[in-house]
């Protein structure tokens, strides 16, 4: 026994270790572990469970009711010789100043009828449960798509990265060669001082992208509910052409798809649905209510001079009735409850609207994002190409001083800009395309 514990002692450390070591996460790593731990998540399950009990109460109402009551009286006298005591139809003469008295009931009572509207809360409730699992989901959802974002962005800051650290290189090297040349008396102070700044400003480019690198890490954190002391970075191959420049869904087809997927178009529908049910549960109101209740009981007194059990016995009493209860007037409760709901009613269909318009927005924002970034990194590519070839010659001739330091610096910027418009529309294509086949149905491969 001390063995088996052992091992899985031994085992469990071992998986610890492992966990630990372990830094890089896939997006669907991330995304898994955000499902189960997010707290957003974990509250909206809770309040699935909080319907659940809550329409496990309703059902409980169409059954009867059962309590049991007792009294039990000390009765004190201190100048009375003779004292009669009443104990339900009974009445006891008795010389004890000091008297005891018991009663006993059991009452029960079940609604016959109350114009359906128990029925009625029990339906409207699991409607309410349906739109809180859909609230769960769109959550889930919604989690995904965050995700989604600040990984590509992280991927986008990664790979901008180094793209600046190769430009450290190149301005470093520039540095020195405008050091030695001006040594040399080849190049004036001016030009190394230039040569000096572009260094610095290389230098303070990959300040930059690793601070906004750490930055996107930390948000990602936050959604994974990961604190200070987890160390994390993401792993992930750089996006291939051939996902960058996939074919992009119909926009059209798109929101329709969502339309017949999406959870909150889904839980604005049920929303509608409710609001009608708690109508007709309003309306109810008016009906008459019929309960039945019935009653066992019996009582014993310590000033008759029958024994407990045959007062208890002679005592019993049983009853049995129905209460019928009709409104009338109400103080305008049920007519106040009516309005209400039909105004909640129109409220539910107009929120069914904006969500379908605010779906469309973002579908549509999705796929021109995706066509136009699309295009803009197919040119980008091409002006990359020709900056890239165009700096190495400038690096060269400059190297040997051919060129200025004026022609290196704007040759330098033209190849920061054009890299990181190719970076910028690389992945924002890749986000949109990604985001909408998700709203699709599909999942998100990045």
């Amino acid at each position: 026994m001390r063995s088996k514990t052992l091992k899985i002692t031994c085992l469990l450390i071992g998986l610890s270790s492992y966990v630990n070591a372990q830094k890089a996460w896939g997006l669907q790593d991330c995304i898994d572990y955000a499902l189960m731990n997010n707290i957003q998540i974990q509250k909206n399950k809770i309040s699935e469970e909080k319907g659940n009990v809550s329409l496990w109460k309703n059902k409980g109402e169409l059954f009867p009711s059962l309590s049991f009551s007792t009294n039990q009286n000390v009765g004190y006298r201190p100048f009375t010789q003779v004292m009669s005591v009443v104990q339900g139809d009974q009445v006891t003469n008795t010389s004890t100043n000091v008297t005891y008295q018991g009663s006993y009931g059991l009452n029960a009572s079940v609604t016959l009828w109350n114009g359906g509207i128990n029925y009625k809360n029990i339906k409207e409730q699991e409607i309410q449960n349906e739109i809180t699992k859909l609230q769960t989901e769109q959550s889930e959802l919604s989690i995904q798509e965050q995700i989604a974002q600040l990984y590509v962005q992280i991927m986008y800051t990664k790979e901008a990265l180094k793209v600046n650290e190769q430009l450290l290189k190149t301005a470093q090297s520039q540095y020195d060669r405008g050091v030695e040349l001006q040594k040399q008396e080849q190049m004036a102070k001016a030009d190394v001082i230039q040569l000096e700044a572009q260094l610095s400003s290389a230098k303070y480019d990959i300040v930059n992208s690793q601070a906004q690198l750490e930055n996107y890490k930390r948000q990602l954190k936050s959604v994974l509910e990961l604190d200070i002391n987890n160390d994390f970075d993401i792993k992930g191959d750089i996006p291939s052409d051939e996902k960058v420049l996939s074919i992009i869904p119909s926009k059209q087809e798109a929101y329709s798809q969502a339309l017949a997927n999406r959870p909150e178009i889904k839980s604005a529908e049920l929303g509608i649905e409710s609001a009608k049910m708690k109508l007709d549960i309003a309306k109810r109101a008016h009906y008459p209510t019929l309960r039945a209740s019935a009653s066992l009981g019996s009582n014993h007194s310590s000033g008759s001079s029958n024994k407990w059990g045959t007062q208890m016995k002679s005592n019993m009493s049983m009853g049995a009735g129905v209460t019928l209860s009709v409104p009338i007037f109400d103080n305008r409760q049920i007519a106040s409850n009516i309005r209400n709901a039909k105004l909640q009613e129109l409220d539910s269909q107009l929120d069914l609207q904006d969500k379908k318009t605010m779906l469309s927005n973002t579908i549509e924002q999705y796929w021109i994002n995706a066509n136009n970034n699309q295009q803009s990194y197919l040119a980008a590519k091409a002006r990359v190409k020709s900056q890239e070839a165009s700096y190495e010659l400038l690096n060269e001739q400059f190297l040997n001083g051919l060129k200025n330091t004026v022609d290196v610096l704007q040759g330098r910027d033209n190849v920061i800009n054009a890299e990181q418009s190719m970076l910028q529309s690389k992945y924002t294509t890749l986000l949109n395309i990604q985001l909408l086949k998700f709203y699709t149905g599909e999942k998100i491969d990045l």
